[in-house]
């Protein structure tokens, strides 16, 4: 009877020990807990085979080695015990060592006949005669319980957030394991000389193997449930499908005499039934594996197109009420958090605002507790469960709003510094805990979103200063028409908190692609694929911020005439080689190739060196991204008798013939553009043509739909100054 339940549970328990030992077959908690477990189906091997073999002379000698197996059980259970969840064993402890020269004596006991003298048989059933050998087997028993159980107790104490949880779930498996089995299988053997109760050991392994299973999937215990899940999916799909294969074999041997069929017929159906499987097979794998995914990933997401549904928001949105709002809905959808909000600072013109999918305001006395312990915590994502006993003032306040997750938006390096809010998260929908993926992922969206809310927040300052400016030149200009110099006074202000405001969005974001920059090329150390790529993305779109920032910059220039060309000595092959060199490493990230050859010799000409590199980096930068995958993309400088001339061809996805008239228009874009790259500003064009004909030149334009374009600009020289040679 008990039969199905042991082979059950060996298979469980041997199935989970092997996926932790391949997980990490170098941690010594991963080792130690496969041995553990390896130790128990054998105990429970020996428990059947004792209570259900015939008698034999032998048989007192598996009654020692089934004693031996609880003595090497009780010591793997205490060193596991000890090492996790830190993966450490000091072995040096005095206790321990205590511990270990009792295991051996007792080891050594077990297996000597002062453990068990003879055997008496009852009934037709054998019972051992315990010898004073027992006596230290308790000993060692009481000893081990009470140690390992005590070691779990403290650790419980002293962990926080998902590791206690686990450690709870391992110390309720732990109590049922070792310290039930004592009492049923000895305590009530021995009162009433009677081996049933041993017969039902199995149930407790059982017991121990689902609890621990239960830890995998809900609180990622040694973090295999990828492993489990795959091989649930595989098992199930196997399954079913031998299922059905023999049920149709089943069924057509009882409609039809199969053993009288012809070898051939046989084949035949043999064949066509493996071919229906094969096809088959690809469907109900796909099935199983959802079941399991929902089963053990029931808040998987994928984080690339997370982060691009972020970006597009962020590219898309400058009020930042409206951009708050979206970005929350967009985080709660992935997250799938109960709630997720921001809450801002005061500034200049606003009172602090709470702005997300729930209206959660911290009050004014928590909001200062915040304030003033989130900076001496050195950590941009603070998880409310994994809190200190040090952080008792903030875990209470988080708690007493349900709070699960606060991430800080500091924009500066240091996180000593109040910053400009926090993204708040309520706890899981599922109940589960927030994961390793989605912390990092949290700090990624922080860091990213704090340059789109200063941004957003300086463009708010703008409107409302604006605003007012306007209010107070509407009513100086009804009550004092005499007073045109304070007007003007008070128009430079106002190009001058532009001009400001601009500088100060760029620095934190120079700041940024810096630091990312260093961390691409290693500078921090070694980034793996997915890192690299994600870093990579944040680079871009950092560096896309930058250039929209300029063109806004120079658009408000145009429009009061304040667009200055200033020209200096300019090596356009030196500036094109520079360019073609750092966005190398974009198109060859896109299997773009992006070629260019520095002319020799090539003179230096009086031009405006910055206005002139963004325009040259700018048509580089489009043909990469309007050049699908595998395409070229060859850049070119040359000087000719009367001209100098730069051009970029490539063969991407070039523009309707109806469309090039307005190509170089403010704002506009045209429409393959717009589905190929939806963030585009249609600035980029706009201002290239106005910096090129500022100098005297001339835009190149060549394109066909679907074939490709050529932009470029061409220099009369005779309209150039030539610079004048460097002094030696």
């Amino acid at each position: 009877m008990f039969a199905p339940i042991i082979i059950f549970s060996a298979v469980v328990q041997g199935l989970v020990a092997l996926f932790v030992l391949l997980k990490n077959p170098k941690y010594l908690t991963n080792i130690l807990f496969f041995l553990l477990s390896m130790a128990l189906v054998g105990w429970a091997v020996l428990n059947y085979l004792l209570t259900n073999a015939t008698i034999s002379s032998g048989q007192i000698y598996l009654f020692r080695s089934l004693m031996s197996a609880v003595v090497v059980q009780n010591i793997l259970f205490i060193l596991f015990s000890y090492s996790y969840p830190n993966d450490k064993l000091n072995i040096n402890h005095k206790k321990l060592i205590l511990y270990i020269c009792l295991s051996v004596i007792a080891f050594s006991v077990t297996l000597s006949p002062i453990m068990f003298v003879k055997l008496e048989y009852s009934s037709g059933a054998p019972r051992p005669v315990s010898g004073p050998g027992m006596l230290i087997f308790i000993i060692h028993a009481g000893v081990s319980v009470f140690f390992g159980l005590r070691i779990l107790i403290s650790k419980i104490k002293k962990s926080q957030g998902f590791k206690k949880h686990q450690l709870k779930l391992i110390f309720a498996g732990s109590i049922i394991l070792w310290g039930v089995v004592p009492i049923t299988n000895f305590v009530f053997s021995i009162a009433t000389k009677t081996l049933f109760f041993a017969k039902i050991s199995p149930i407790y392994t059982l017991a121990f193997s689902s609890i621990i299973a239960y830890a995998i999937i809900t609180q990622k215990l040694f973090d295999i449930r990828a492993a489990v899940a795959r091989s649930v999916a595989y098992i199930l799909s196997l399954g079913f499908i031998g299922f059905i294969y023999g049920s149709v074999i089943y069924l057509i041997s009882t409609v039809f005499n199969f053993d009288e069929l012809s070898n051939n017929a046989q084949r035949v159906i043999y064949v066509f039934l493996a071919i229906v499987t094969a096809v088959f097979y690809p469907t109900v794998k796909k099935f199983f594996a959802r079941i399991t995914t929902r089963i053990f990933y029931q808040d998987a997401y994928d984080p690339q197109v997370f982060l691009d549904s972020l970006n597009k928001i962020l590219v898309s949105r400058v009020d930042i009420e409206p951009l708050l709002k979206d970005i929350s809905d967009v985080i709660e959808e992935n997250i799938k958090a109960e709630y997720c909000v921001f809450t801002l600072r005061e500034s200049a013109y606003y009172p602090a605002r709470t702005i997300g999918t729930k209206n959660k305001q911290f009050s004014d006395e928590d909001a200062i507790v915040l304030h003033n312990l989130t900076p001496k915590i050195h950590h941009k994502v603070l998880i409310t469960d994994e809190l200190g006993e040090e952080q008792t003032d903030l875990k209470s306040v988080l708690s007493k709003y349900n709070v699960s997750v606060l991430a800080r938006l500091v924009s500066t390096v240091k996180l000593d510094v109040e910053g400009i809010g926090y993204l708040v998260l309520g706890p899981k929908k599922s109940g589960n805990i927030y994961s390793k993926q989605d912390e990092d992922i949290i700090r990624i969206i922080a860091n990213e979103l704090v340059i789109a809310i200063e941004n957003a927040l300086k463009f708010e300052e703008i409107q409302k200063f604006n605003e007012t400016l306007q209010e107070k030149i509407e009513t100086a200009t009804r009550q004092l028409r005499t007073t045109n110099e304070k007007l003007k006074l008070l128009d430079e202000t106002k190009d001058e908190f532009i001009s400001m405001a601009s500088h100060q969005l760029r620095t934190p974001l120079t700041s940024v692609k810096g630091y990312l920059s260093m961390v691409l090329e290693g500078d921090a150390g070694d980034v793996s694929e997915m890192q690299h790529k994600l870093l990579n993305q944040a680079f871009v779109s950092s560096q896309r911020m930058v250039y929209l920032i300029a063109d806004l910059l120079n658009v408000s220039r145009l429009r009061t005439g304040k667009f200055i060309i200033e020209p200096i000595a300019t090596n356009l092959a030196e500036v094109v080689e520079g360019e073609s060199s750092q966005l190398k490493i974009t198109a060859t990230g896109k299997d773009l190739s992006l070629n260019f050859k520095k002319p020799e010799n090539f003179p230096s000409y009086m031009l405006d060196e910055t206005k002139i590199r963004q325009v040259i980096m700018n048509f580089m930068d489009n043909a990469i991204y309007y050049t699908p995958k595998g395409g070229e993309i060859n850049v070119e400088l040359k000087e000719t008798e009367k001209t100098i001339e730069y051009t970029v061809s490539d063969n991407g996805i070039g523009v309707p013939k109806s469309e090039l008239h307005h190509l170089f228009t403010k704002f506009y874009r045209a429409g393959n553009a717009k589905k190929t790259r939806p963030d585009g500003t249609g600035l980029g064009l706009f201002m290239a043509k106005k910096v090129i004909v500022a100098q005297g030149g001339s835009v190149i334009l060549k394109s066909e739909e679907g074939k490709g374009s050529t932009f470029g600009f061409e220099f009369d020289k005779s309209k150039l100054q030539l610079a004048p040679p460097a002094e030696s």
